[in-house]
């Protein structure tokens, strides 16, 4: 028999919800019942419109609703530890957007929270759950590019709305690190660990907010890693490993549309296309929670994967900011 579907609501109405609402339809283990906003006549329109039962002109009154089990948070990035907080106070499970947040403080006043409660956060990295993340992440480790030297990754576009869009303001915590270079900073980290030191540089713009940024990071073993995340630049999206004997690259690696890997190897540099499963990542972290809300395993991200990224993120404005490389190690200090 499967699972009892977890019954979920969504905090907010922002677009990305179109992704996670058809995820939910196409899943036998997620059951999407309410939607909130703070405006009430929205929040019914929008519930309308979805075909959603339930809606609620304020997200405190949603989470006081003892049916739902689970929230979804699409809110700006300045909201996502406030209402994960209050979600979890209201005894909900949480499947928050990335990034969560950048200060690792906040890391552990969430999962301190979650764990005295018996409750599930995770963060909504799409890209992770998906089956061509997986199988990239093994070749590597399988050691299919040799020993690992180098991770090069790219997340661009250009946006359309620069004066009015949520992401340009710096009180809502936006900016091109903050929204599109959250995926190189993890895909990094995905590959070689965590980074021991990195050096970020950023160009600002908007309404103060870095719309451009490229960081190096060093790893373990001599690793680096380097990255590059814009706002003004067509759409570009790029993971590439670089080992002692190979490289493996994908060139749709945040969105995992192409289904495919390619690896190159050996002198004559020979091509091989690996086709991997198209997954549907919307519906795959939901159920990802779902499953750890009925006791099967844990989310596969969780405390230390937030803490981790937290802390790169951190560290790379910290470095942008002050011109100067940064041990992580400095954190503990001075953020």
């Amino acid at each position: 028999m499967g699972l009892d579907p977890v019954r979920y609501g969504i905090i907010s109405t922002a677009a990305i919800n179109e992704m996670i609402i058809q995820g939910a339809r196409a899943s036998e283990t997620v059951s999407l019942i309410a939607v909130s906003s703070r405006d009430e006549s929205r929040a019914h329109e929008y519930a309308h419109e979805w075909g959603i039962e339930r809606s609620y002109g304020s997200y405190q009154a949603m989470l006081a609703d003892p049916d739902i089990e689970a929230v979804y948070i699409s809110l700006p990035n300045s909201l996502h530890v406030e209402w994960t907080l209050r979600a979890l106070e209201a005894g909900k499970h949480v499947l928050v957007e990335k990034p969560i947040t950048r200060r690792p403080a906040e890391v552990d006043r969430i999962w301190d929270l979650a764990e005295a409660r018996g409750l599930q956060v995770t963060e909504a990295f799409s890209w992770r759950r998906m089956p061509q993340t997986a199988r990239f992440k093994q070749l590597v480790e399988d050691g299919a590019i040799g020993t690992l030297q180098l991770v090069r990754s790219v997340f661009t576009f250009p946006m359309p709305d620069p004066k009015t869009n949520v992401r340009m303001f710096p009180d809502l915590e936006g900016g091109a690190l903050m929204d599109v270079g959250v995926y190189p900073v993890s895909g990094s980290r995905l590959l070689a660990g965590e980074p021991v030191c990195v050096y970020g540089e950023q160009v600002l713009g908007g309404h103060g907010v870095d719309v451009r940024f490229s960081g190096l990071m060093q790893f373990a073993g001599d690793v680096r890693a380097l990255f590059y995340c814009s706002f003004e630049t067509p759409l570009c999206q790029e993971l590439e490993a670089i080992g002692s004997e190979g490289i493996v690259r994908s060139l749709d690696p945040w969105h995992g549309g192409q289904g495919a890997i390619e690896l190159l190897r050996g002198e004559e540099r020979e091509r091989e296309l690996i086709k991997v499963e198209i997954g549907d990542g919307y519906r795959l972290e939901l159920e990802d929670l779902a499953r750890a809300v009925r006791g099967e395993g844990r989310p596969l991200l969780g405390r230390e994967d937030a803490a981790g990224q937290a802390r790169a993120l951190a560290a790379l404005y910290l470095s942008a900011d002050e011109g100067r490389s940064v041990k992580l190690a400095e954190l503990d200090r001075e953020v």
